[in-house]
Formats: C-alpha cells, sequence, structure tokens
C-alpha cells in the first residue's frame, strides 16, 4: 500500500513533464539512487544523451554478457567520447559462465527454452541485481511498441519484486521518433540499425528483423510464442 501511493504520488509529479524535466526531478528525489541501464540501442541512446547534456546525477551502467556484438563496443567508445561521460560495466560472473559452457557448450541456449533462460539469468538477470543494488530508480530505455508484453506495461512502474521503481522515458516514442531525434541531434548509435536490426542484443540471439516481421522477431526467433524476455524485465 505504501508502494502504491509513493508511486501515485511520483506519477503525479512527472505528469505533463518532459523527458529533461522528469529526469531532474527524479535525480532530485532520490540523490545517488537512481541508475540507468543502457544496452546501448538506440532508445538507450538517446536517454543517455538526455543524462549527459544536462548532466544529472544518474549512474549510467551496462550489462556485458561476453556475447555483444563488436558494433556494440564500438557505440559504447563513441559514447564515452562524446559524452564524456563513466559508464559503469557489469560482468557475469565467470565461475558460473564456465561451469555453464563446459557442461552444455558455447550455444546450449538454441537447444531448449530452459537453457536460454539459463544463460540469460547468468549473464543478465544476476549482473543486473547487483546493478541495481541499493538504488530505488530504474530508468529504462522501454518503449510500449518493442512487444504486446510492454504494451500492458506502464511509463512508470514499481516492481514489487526488486523493491524500485522503474521509469521508461521513451515509453510512447515510436521507432520513427527515435530514429528522428537520433538523427537531428547526431547520436551515436549502433549501424546494425540501419540493417534491420531493431532490438539488438548478444550476437548469436539477435537476427536482422525481415519487412513485416514483428519489431521482437529478430531476438530468440527460433522460439515460438510471444511475450518473449529475457528476464530483465518481467
Amino acid at each position: 500500500m505504501e508502494e502504491d501511493l509513493r508511486l501515485s504520488g511520483l506519477r503525479s509529479r512527472l505528469r505533463g513533464r518532459t523527458i529533461e524535466e522528469s529526469l531532474t526531478i527524479i535525480s532530485g528525489l532520490y540523490p545517488g539512487k537512481v541508475v540507468f541501464t543502457t544496452s546501448f540501442g538506440i532508445e538507450d541512446q538517446i536517454i543517455t544523451h538526455y543524462i549527459c547534456e544536462k548532466d544529472l546525477p544518474v549512474e549510467i551502467v551496462t550489462l556485458d554478457t561476453g556475447r555483444l556484438f563488436p558494433e556494440t563496443y564500438k557505440v559504447f567508445s563513441e559514447t564515452i567520447k562524446k559524452y564524456k561521460v563513466q559508464i559503469k560495466v557489469f560482468f557475469p560472473d565467470h565461475v558460473a559462465v564456465e561451469e555453464m559452457v563446459s557442461k552444455k557448450g558455447p550455444f546450449s541456449f538454441y537447444y531448449s527454452t530452459e537453457n536460454r533462460t539459463e544463460c540469460c539469468r547468468l549473464r543478465k538477470v544476476l549482473p543486473l541485481e547487483r546493478a541495481l543494488k541499493g538504488k530505488d530508480v530504474w530508468i529504462s530505455g522501454i518503449r510500449s511498441g518493442h512487444s504486446d508484453n510492454r504494451q500492458m506495461m506502464d511509463w512508470i512502474e514499481y516492481d514489487n519484486k526488486k523493491n524500485i521503481f522503474k521509469y521508461y522515458p521513451l515509453f510512447d516514442w515510436s521507432y520513427e521518433e527515435v530514429r528522428e531525434f537520433a538523427m537531428k541531434n547526431a547520436i551515436p548509435y549502433n549501424i546494425l540499425h540501419d540493417k534491420g536490426f531493431v532490438s539488438i542484443g548478444c550476437e548469436p540471439c539477435t537476427r536482422a528483423v525481415q519487412p513485416g516481421e514483428d519489431f521482437r522477431s529478430g531476438r530468440w526467433w527460433w522460439e515460438n510464442g510471444n511475450g518473449k524476455e529475457c528476464g530483465l524485465h518481467k
């Protein structure tokens, strides 16, 4: 009940505000307790731009799974160079990953959904738990247009499992609006976006989306069904 009241109050304070105003309010209300997770996709790059342009006290972190595209690391480097910002990196526990790969091989995630979720848990979910530790607000680049599952989310939420507020600044933006803003403001972005990759994760688990396909169809394409997630935003 207390969290519901706090969420209602925060939603009221942010409703109708610009992204710059909302980020400023949040970072002021929760000093040292706000974290933004970036995977260097185009949406995340826009949020990084907002944070850095206003020099807001928001910690920017990324999860390096060890399976990212070379193009992603290039955006990582270009972002640091352009914005002169420090981005904290969280790696998976090497012992757990060594054990999984030794036992099941480097591509175990192709063989079953259970194996795939295990890989995501070790490489992403557990490092995220460390990244969020001690934080009160988690900022993410989620948009409602990403998937049917994400359309059921709200632009600001309270995660009872993680005990943290979640704020999605670009929740109501279209992909076209995202692209236009990035181009207009000369924001570094992953060139894979120009090759049909709309949602970019680990290299073995991501492919380009074909015309007419669902936005998230490029992720874990060998699995059936909608609502495929890695576990970060369940």
